[in-house]
């Protein structure tokens, strides 16, 4: 591979831009925001145009490790700055993604390979796009949460993640062992999103917000859990509780004064996000400028049917890679 002049930089440049997806969906899964992993994937191929490996068949070994450590850097930041209040994942459309059904194999939200083997490893793709999943990640280091995913949701051997990250694979076992004892709380109440779970999800969403949007207190505690959880991602930008809200009378009162503030919304849609429906939800500009003008509220439900966590993310950074509602509300 040249690694002089223009022709040289564009047989680079395609090069890698055949692993662009790849790229994109671990720094998103290292990451948990969209915005961030378009920035870690561009930054990683301006470094791979500047200095790339000497051979091509080095590229992807290559790439991995620079956008791993990228990321591994990202998120030191974000914990040393801190964050405003709650942070959540950014949502990201997973329309195009099968869900499988109960009794499937789930085919998760990328290609199989070829005669019908899977790139997934111990986690689905699909799942790992998750709320839950993601969440659960905030609990491993940077070295552990690149290992995790590269053994465990796109199933490197562990020479493989070794090679890429450029550890022993002795390393590689202690780190990857300590990662899986961290994610032993996630394992226990791992629910996989299949058909099945998106449509009870779906009917939940959509009863509990209709109660909301009416004023029907009854309807909409009855679809709570007496300890649910309702989580706000503001970012410091807009108007959000910096505080998880516990118990299904506190979140009711929370979330009804929160629509008497906002008022209904202009335009609404029910869209498949991070493998689950949840609402996108744009609103007029209030008097208040800290008011958010843009939603996405999710739920998930626990053993019994009623929503055990509500996630409610009003962040613009994150959500503006989201398309519009189609539905203009009343």
């Amino acid at each position: 591979m040249e690694r002089q002049g223009g022709q040289g930089q564009g047989a680079v440049a395609e090069a890698a831009r055949a692993h662009e997806r790849f790229l994109w969906g671990l720094c998103y899964r290292m990451t948990g925001v969209a915005a961030d992993a378009d920035d870690l994937v561009q930054e990683t191929f301006t470094r791979a145009l500047a200095s790339p490996p000497a051979r091509t068949e080095e590229l992807r070994p290559w790439l991995t490790r620079v956008a791993v450590n990228l990321a591994r850097d990202h998120l030191r930041r974000r914990r040393r700055e801190g964050y405003v209040g709650t942070w959540l994942p950014s949502p990201l459309e997973t329309a195009d993604a099968q869900a499988p059904s109960d009794l499937d194999t789930p085919p998760g939200v990328e290609a199989r390979l070829p005669g019908g083997g899977s790139t997934e490893g111990r986690y689905e793709l699909l799942e790992s796009v998750s709320f839950a999943f993601l969440l659960a990640l905030e609990a491993l280091v940077p070295k552990q949460r690149a290992v995790l995913l590269l053994r465990d949701v796109f199933d490197y051997s562990v020479r493989e993640v070794a090679e890429a990250l450029e550890m022993t694979e002795a390393n590689v076992k202690v780190v990857h062992h300590r990662a899986r004892a961290a994610m032993a709380e996630y394992d226990r109440a791992r629910r996989i999103p299949t058909r099945a779970l998106q449509e009870r999800t779906r009917v939940a969403l959509e009863t509990f917000m209709g109660a909301l949007l009416s004023g029907d207190v009854a309807t909409a505690e009855a679809l709570l859990s007496s300890d649910v959880r309702a989580l706000t991602d503001g970012g410091g930008e807009v108007r959000a509780a910096l505080h998880p809200v516990l118990g299904a009378q506190r979140v009711l009162n929370f979330l009804f004064r929160l629509a008497e503030l906002r008022g209904p919304p202009t335009a609404f849609e029910v869209q498949m996000l991070n493998g689950l429906p949840a609402l996108v939800a744009d609103f007029a500009a209030a008097k208040d400028p800290k008011l958010a003008t843009r939603a996405v509220v999710r739920v998930d439900l626990g053993a019994d049917g009623r929503i055990a966590e509500l996630y409610s993310v009003l962040t613009p950074r994150k959500l503006s890679g989201l398309r519009p509602p189609a539905a203009v509300g009343p």
